[in-house]
């Protein structure tokens, strides 16, 4: 390549791309059925590359052609998906169709800028992005378009490896729930196979049909609950023993972005609330989030810390440890708490609710630990796609980093190519 298609140009959106701002048409001309265009008002699901809409539209004023960019011009500001047809968009999207620049590396690019959009439109009432400011945003792009299609295509196969990564820990979470089904309803018998009423004893109970030698029991008989102590918020340093608080209960692990200490020569005082590795601990307000279940198992990186008060420690008493973690984690017990959980601003629940749900019980340890096994082998596969995920989505950051700000040049592999 010659000195002057490596050269990087700074332009103004506007310049390098056309942009259609969104008008939403009259309520009056909305259909579920299927007649006109569907529509997008700018609550398209953005979890996902294409968009997701709800209802059809006659009246046609902004149409978002096939394959453009939809990008939200208010809140979220940034979030973008691509048109796998065409649309009518309203006032919440803008459709950006590249003309002087790569459709698929300005796709990127406006990813990249997400953040940087975002900070731009807070500050007033309404998070928001007029087409002036969007016209006017600087895109950083090399001039020659083969390399524009390769670093693209580049960011393009981690998408692609992310995407599929992701289906199969959906897959794969979909399996563990119906393993956690037939394991606490059917159990396993001493042949290692799954009973049926085929070809063995089942009879009824509050949880539905059961193995005729399991019982069905409150947790409080099997397990208790150790809740936290209120320790006051002028104890608190910036460092020392870390605190469990309700903030720091995380869906699955815990989440220790916002931290609180204790000074360590204080923490000696409280041991009867040191958690250790493996605890299983749950947070008593807002248990049940959009984001999932509050309940965390501790590993050896959150430990030393200590206990506070409105999060609770499950200990077994009749059943062994990794069982009472499947009955805990199991779609069952989660349904019978969540009719449990009392108040509107900050929905609780108190000890004896958490206990109070009904769990299946084998009355063999050993059957309790099989079915243990069985389920800890479907999370350890889940906790490996998911490590998988962790690191395709740093590699996918640094790779924007280096590639869409001219940092790592790919002429080499144009050179090749």
């Amino acid at each position: 390549m010659n000195e002057q298609s490596k050269k990087w140009t700074l332009s103004p959106l506007g310049q390098v791309a056309q942009l259609v701002m969104g008008q939403s048409p009259e309520s009056k001309y909305y259909s579920e059925e299927e007649t006109g265009l569907p529509f997008l008002q700018g609550c398209a699901d953005f979890q996902t590359r294409f968009p997701k809409h709800a209802v059809y539209c006659s009246q046609i004023k902004k149409v978002a052609p096939q394959n453009s960019i939809l990008f939200s011009v208010r809140a979220p500001v940034g979030r973008i998906n691509i048109a796998d047809r065409s649309y009518i968009i309203g006032r919440g999207l803008a459709a950006i169709i590249g003309t002087g620049i790569e459709q698929n590396y300005l796709e990127h690019y406006l990813h990249f800028e997400g953040l940087s959009f975002r900070n731009a439109s807070q500050g007033s009432t309404f998070e928001a992005i007029n087409s002036r400011e969007l016209c006017a945003w600087p895109i950083k792009y090399p001039t020659h378009k083969l390399e524009q299609s390769k670093i693209a295509e580049v960011l393009s196969t981690v998408d692609r490896a992310i995407e599929k990564t992701e289906r199969l820990i959906a897959k794969q979470k979909r399996i563990k729930t119906g393993l956690m089904q037939d394991l606490l309803t059917r159990g396993i018998d001493e042949r290692g196979n799954l009973r049926s009423e085929e070809t063995h004893e089942f009879k009824d109970s509050p949880l539905g049909r059961i193995p005729v030698e399991w019982g069905v029991v409150p947790l409080s008989m099997v397990v208790d609950l150790k809740v936290g102590y209120a320790f006051k918020s002028t104890w608190f340093s910036s460092d020392g023993v870390r605190l469990l608080r309700g903030e720091n209960v995380g869906i699955g692990t815990p989440d220790w972005k916002d931290t609180r200490c204790l000074p360590a020569g204080s923490a000696e005082k409280f041991r009867e609330y040191e958690l250790a590795p493996d605890d299983l601990i749950i947070g008593m307000d807002r248990t049940f989030t959009k984001q999932g279940f509050k309940v965390s198992q501790l590993s050896l990186s959150d430990v030393p810390c200590l206990l506070v008060q409105r999060v609770g420690c499950f200990i077994p008493k009749q059943v062994t440890h990794n069982y009472m973690k499947l009955i805990i984690f199991s779609p069952t017990y989660q349904q019978q708490l969540l009719l449990q959980q009392k108040g509107m601003d900050i929905p609780h629940l108190s000890k004896n609710e958490i206990l109070s749900p009904w769990v299946p019980i084998p009355n063999e340890s050993r059957e309790m630990e099989l079915l243990s096994k069985i389920y800890e082998e479907s999370r350890t596969v889940e906790s490996m796609y998911n490590m998988e995920l962790m690191k395709l989505r740093s590699l996918k950051n640094a790779l924007m980093q280096d590639l869409l700000t001219g940092q790592v040049r790919v002429t080499s592999l144009l050179e090749e190519q």
